[in-house]
């Protein structure tokens, strides 16, 4: 297996504990923080516990790296949230094949962050799609895959964690279908195919003009990272950074209709109300930078936020 994150380590572990032999797992270089503390890295830390050889390769595609590949003599290879993009050469060491967990039904989304656009562009439904690995980025053909709906409050951090829990069970099972020659691939649509490139930090800057539902969907989404953030301008105060974790939808009261995007129309010690492009909402959850988060009540009672302030860029 070749995998680094969260996303892939319960198929690992599943494979690990099913009737087939895991004979290696290929996983990024230890990031190091400073003062040289090493992150975790939680695919490394089974393999080593339960004896799995683990390969490092700062580069997957060098000579050397083909070398070690070639002598794991895997039947296959499984990919999930690895990190690296893979050669022909590469692809061409298993004779089974290589073979992609993605987090999205493609073509839909295609790239790094698929579960993340799935939330962001308010789809009701997402899933995993097991995919043959070719020389074009995710374009291979579809092997097996299954669909599950988004909820209304899933933020992209708990849509990833489960489905990495419910795809591990489906990819025992598309190994054995493999192994038995009971799958046909299905090739993807072209004209269906849309991009999930890697998220930017700017993204997570919320844009109050956007209507409310499009605001929710990118708070949702930019969480874990980069986080949806904003800043409260409040007069003869520094603009105040604040991530934005929860927003309902709620009426504009006819005090609002005047006001711009991001605007303060009502503070009643529960919830922000706040003037977005198509009318308003209501500020549930917050996080004050370098506090924990909290219920904007909570933060109310210590924090000034009087109508008419503002929500916006820092300047």
């Amino acid at each position: 297996m070749l995998g680094t994150g969260e996303f892939a380590l319960p198929t690992f572990q599943s494979l690990a504990d099913s009737h087939h032999t895991m004979v290696g797992l290929v996983t990024q270089p230890d990031r190091v923080a400073s003062g040289g503390r090493v992150h975790p890295n939680v695919m490394k830390e089974f393999a080593l516990h339960r004896k799995i050889p683990v390969l490092q390769p700062p580069n997957i595609n060098t000579a050397e790296s083909l070398a070690e590949l070639y002598a794991l003599q895997a039947d296959l290879f499984l990919v999930a949230a690895y990190g690296q993009i893979l050669s022909a050469e590469v692809i061409g060491v298993p004779p089974r094949g290589c073979y992609n967990l993605h987090g999205s039904l493609l073509p839909k989304y295609r790239g790094a962050a698929p579960i993340q656009y799935a939330v962001w562009k308010g789809e009701a439904t997402t899933g995993v799609s097991i995919f043959q690995i070719v020389p074009r980025l995710d374009a291979g053909p579809i092997l097996a895959e299954f669909t599950t709906p988004i909820g209304p409050k899933e933020t992209s951090g708990d849509l990833e964690n489960r489905l990495a829990s419910l795809v591990a069970p489906v990819t025992v099972q598309f190994i054995d279908d493999l192994e038995y020659g009971r799958l046909n691939g299905r090739p993807q649509n072209p004209a269906e195919v849309t991009r999930a490139p890697k998220l930017k930090k700017e993204f997570g800057m919320l844009d109050w003009s956007q209507s409310t539902a499009a605001l929710d969907c990118q708070i949702r989404a930019m969480q874990p990272w980069p986080t949806p953030h904003t800043y409260l301008h409040v007069t003869a105060k520094p603009p105040q950074r604040i991530l934005v974790l929860e927003i309902d939808p709620a009426p504009l009261p006819a005090t609002g209709m005047e006001t711009a995007a991001g605007t303060i129309v009502r503070n009643d010690g529960r919830s922000l109300l706040v003037r977005t492009g198509d009318g308003a909402c209501a500020i549930q959850r917050i996080q004050p930078i370098g506090k924990r988060a909290m219920a904007v009540s909570d933060w109310l009672r210590g924090n000034a936020a009087p109508v008419g302030s503002r929500l916006g860029t820092e300047t």
